[in-house]
């Protein structure tokens, strides 16, 4: 099976592929362009964007997409979006161990085997599960409309409901799914994957979810408490492999894989970060707040983390997280009116932009024509960085830093 290797945000590279197979690729929104090479026929020149991972694309190349972000990073990244609690606890980059692989698929797919392996180590859980069914003889609850509705007048069969203590629960059901999704991805290693073939034995009582179908739901517990971090991290797969691209006026391009988007990544990162560091200055933090800019409520507004007040009524800061480089100039005209909109809106006197890379650690824009204020101070516009080559410690001290300085806006701070 012939390969391709592209780098995030890297220079496009000229690949051999059928029109047909180019064309849905263009369309599919995997990578940021894919166009025919106007100085080779029969190919065409493909270029990532945000998502990294890998993808097999049918009667086409497997498209492997290196992160600039080392793969260990970018999976601490995963891992406190996942579970923040945990991650903060522990700070160390072992919240998901990626062995000593370099590329996502084989990273993700030994992370998710270990996490499995650790959830099995006492045994399958199980647990009660309605079974409705026809029986010959009678066992837990008549359902007699159904009954009347299929067999009247007639006995047997009946129609039956019962609970069943059984391994074929959602917990299981979703372990088994990622197991198997893993083991058809393109450059799994064979070690790793006879280990996945493996807990996929041990899962067998549990029947794997239909592609397409929509996760079953599981309620954390103090009985399913060592699954946990394997099933956020097996749903996050299930979320990310597989995925159907429909090109208009077109069959869907199904293809197998693992994409993680570095956008969602990092600004799922920095909120929750934020949110967790906030909470150590009694303030509450809302994600995605949706708001309007103007008074017909026409133009929507969904800043990445609105700061409040400990009671969560009155907004203090705001922030927006960019997985982009600053400029040479350091200037990011575009991020800054958007930081600029969101204040107004909301009456705030700063708005924070969070990077994932800059020149500065922070600085800041005073807006003119703001001073309304005795201090003489206007409307601040903050731009801070997180550099993501660092180690996790490291980087979450970042994080509290930036907290530190959206606290000192709160009422009780100001001058």
């Amino acid at each position: 099976m012939p390969e391709v290797t592209l780098r995030e945000y890297g220079p496009a590279v000229s690949v051999p592929l059928g029109a047909e197979v180019g064309r849905a690729l263009a369309a599919s929104g995997i990578l940021q362009s894919a166009v025919p090479d106007p100085d080779r026929s029969g190919h065409w020149l493909l270029r990532a964007g945000s998502r990294v991972g890998a993808v097999r694309t049918p009667g086409g190349p497997v498209v492997r997409i290196m992160p600039k972000t080392p793969v260990s990073r970018l999976f601490f990244l995963l891992g406190f979006s996942l579970d923040p609690a945990r991650a903060w606890r522990e700070r160390r980059e072992g919240t998901v161990d990626t062995g000593a692989y370099d590329d996502v698929v084989p990273a993700l797919a030994h992370a998710v085997e270990r996490q499995i392996d650790a959830a099995l180590r006492q045994g399958v859980l199980q647990g009660y599960r309605e079974v409705e069914e026809s029986a010959l003889v009678v066992r837990g609850r008549l359902r007699e409309a159904e009954q009347i509705r299929r067999h009247f007048g007639r006995t047997p069969p009946v129609e039956i409901a019962y609970d069943a203590y059984t391994a074929d629960t959602a917990e299981n059901r979703i372990l088994r799914t990622a197991a198997e999704r893993l083991l058809r991805l393109p450059g799994v290693p064979g070690p790793v994957r006879r280990r996945l073939a493996h807990q996929r034995v041990r899962l067998a009582d549990a029947l794997p979810l239909i592609r397409g179908q929509e996760l079953p739901r599981w309620q954390p517990s103090r009985l399913n408490s060592r699954y946990q971090p394997a099933l956020r991290l097996a749903e996050a797969v299930l979320r990310g492999t597989s995925p159907e691209h429909r090109p208009p006026g077109a069959d869907p391009l199904a293809v197998d894989g693992f994409l993680l988007d570095m956008n969602k990544l990092f600004e799922d990162f920095v909120t929750v970060a934020l949110r967790e560091a906030l909470r150590e200055h009694a303030l509450t933090a809302r994600l995605q707040d949706p708001h309007h800019l103007d008074t017909a409520g026409l133009v929507r507004m969904r800043p990445d983390l609105v700061v409040r007040t400990g009671d969560g009524r009155t907004p203090v800061a705001v922030v927006d997280a960019k997985y982009k480089v600053e400029k040479a100039d350091g200037l990011l005209n575009a991020d800054l009116y958007q930081a600029l909109a969101y204040a107004t809106v909301l009456g705030l006197r700063e708005a924070h932009l969070v990077y994932a890379a800059g020149r500065q650690p922070e600085r800041f824009h005073e807006v003119r024509g703001t001073t309304t204020r005795a201090d003489g101070r206007g409307m601040r516009l903050y731009q801070h960085s997180l550099d993501l080559s660092r180690d996790p410690g490291h980087i979450l001290a970042s994080v509290q830093d930036v907290a530190g300085r959206l606290a000192a806006a709160a009422p009780s701070s100001r001058p």
